[in-house]
């Protein structure tokens, strides 16, 4: 369901410090399923087709700034200077909101909230063209949250829990600080709101009070969700949404032909693509914009990050992979790091204990064994020897190593760049490479041997313990 350009604004309030969360952090902006709390209510609102979006800001407010204007670039960020309550932080943002129809409140801090939810609640406003639309749910434990009351005349009151009597404390129905006003309504009760409570704040929350004593037409819609109008407010708050999130993603891929062994200890982030008939081993993490292509299997206990996955290719356990770009029908692992800029291609196999930063590696080509391959283009078809390494820093900028199709480096092959390799061609294990090896040419870069016949016998031994030698 899509309103029209300008019927409906959406205001996600970020402005508050939260203080339980003994952070130098706004609260919006803590870490969760490793991407920030304000995420996912903006996520809700994008996926309802809203278009018209924008984020109250206020401590740290800079740093709110930053994150929407990088990864949220359509929508708006408000200051609110003053955190002085959450009718404050509307009224701040009147003169944005009164273009609008109606407007959707939503906190910055509820992250589990659905855009299924959002547009029932959306229809349901518009089935009944109430002055406001308000989400509530009920809980066994209503502590932290404002109650709903519900009055004898049909009317709706919210009452903050530190304003509540000791009647009001044992309702169960809470306001999930969920709202949608009619802008006109809204614009006529924002500047009676006053600050004569336990806190002294203005409360959204009394507008509703002034809407139904003025016009008496509240609707409340009650989410059968508990779960899905928790606020977080402390670090266990965090924990115990990460705990819903991870199960309710990992349940949407495994609806769509992923296959976990043990969904319980696997993690993937929402933003993560997966394809059919990817299989999960214990303990995976894939996070960030990855996408996994079907047939592709991950081994236990590896972190993804921003990778793309091709399709049948493996990952061997434990490995752990960012900001790269794994080929189909490859092969990373076990115990290999990849970093920064990574590209395998097709059928190209990284093995034990390889670390690969900002490098190619070629159609079918190997590194198989305890080798460091940074600043690099490998060819298709070429075979990196155990233990070889691109000296790719010299102390002052990295510089790269350029190795052709089909060639065979010998193992403990040092590559001091910047250097080429051509095609087909071969060095001799040990070489430390500082020149350019020819198409088709063997480079060897090392002292020749010298063999010391009788060097044992020749060796005085004083005390049991070997002393000088004799001359040689």
């Amino acid at each position: 369901m899509n309103e029209q350009p300008q019927s409906l604004g959406v205001l996600v309030l970020g402005a508050g410090k939260g203080v339980r969360m003994h952070s130098g952090k706004p609260k919006v902006l803590q870490p969760l399923m490793e991407e920030p709390v304000l995420y996912y209510p903006l996520s809700a609102a994008v996926s309802s087709g809203i278009g018209n979006i924008a984020v109250l800001a206020g401590y740290q407010g800079e740093l709110v700034e930053d994150y929407i204007k990088k990864e949220w670039p359509g929508v708006e960020v408000i200051w609110q200077r003053e955190q002085l309550g959450t009718g404050h932080a509307v009224k701040s943002a009147e003169e944005w909101w009164k273009r609008f129809d109606n407007l959707l409140v939503l906190s910055g801090d509820v992250p589990l909230i659905r855009h299924e939810t959002i547009l029932d609640m959306l229809a349901r406003h518009r089935a009944v063209s109430p002055r406001c639309t308000l989400l509530s749910f009920v809980t066994d434990d209503p502590s932290g949250y404002g109650r709903i009351v519900r009055l004898a005349d049909g009317g709706v009151r919210i009452v903050e829990e530190s304003d509540a009597t000791e009647e009001e404390l044992f309702i169960q129905e809470i306001n999930a600080g969920v709202y949608l006003f009619d802008t006109v309504s809204l614009s006529v009760v924002i500047n009676k709101i006053t600050s004569d409570n336990e806190l002294g704040e203005y409360y959204l929350t009394d507008a509703i009070q002034l809407i139904d004593d003025t016009e008496g037409d509240i609707c409340v819609v009650i989410c059968d969700d508990k779960q899905e109008l928790l606020g977080v407010n402390t670090p266990h708050d965090l924990a115990a949404a990460a705990e819903v999130l991870g199960k309710r993603i990992i349940d949407h891929h495994m609806r769509n032909g992923v296959k976990c062994m043990d969904p319980y200890s696997t993690w993937i982030g929402p933003r993560v693509e997966c394809g059919p008939d990817v299989f999960l081993e214990p303990g995976v993490q894939i996070w960030g914009k990855s996408r996994v292509f079907g047939g592709a299997r991950v081994g236990a206990w590896s972190t993804l990050r921003d990778v793309t996955l091709g399709a049948n290719s493996i990952v061997l356990g434990p490995s752990v992979i960012s900001d790269s770009d794994i080929g189909p029908c490859a092969e990373v692992g076990p115990f290999a790091f990849l970093r920064s800029n990574v590209r395998m291609e097709a059928g190209s196999r990284v093995g034990r204990f390889v670390e690969v930063k900002n490098s190619t590696i070629g159609e079918n080509a190997k590194a198989l064994h305890l080798s460091y391959i940074g600043d690099a283009s490998i060819g298709s078809g070429t075979n990196i020897g155990a233990g070889t390494v691109t000296c790719n820093y010299d102390g002052v900028s990295k510089n790269r190593t350029s190795i052709g199709d089909d060639c065979f480096v010998g193992s403990d092959t040092m590559f001091v760049a910047p250097v080429s390799m051509g095609n087909k061609a071969t060095t001799a294990a040990g070489s430390v490479v500082t020149k350019d090896i020819p198409d088709g040419a063997l480079g060897i870069a090392r002292e020749r041997q010298t063999n010391v016949d009788g060097w044992n016998d020749r060796k005085s031994i004083v005390g049991g313990k070997p002393g000088k030698t004799g001359e040689v």
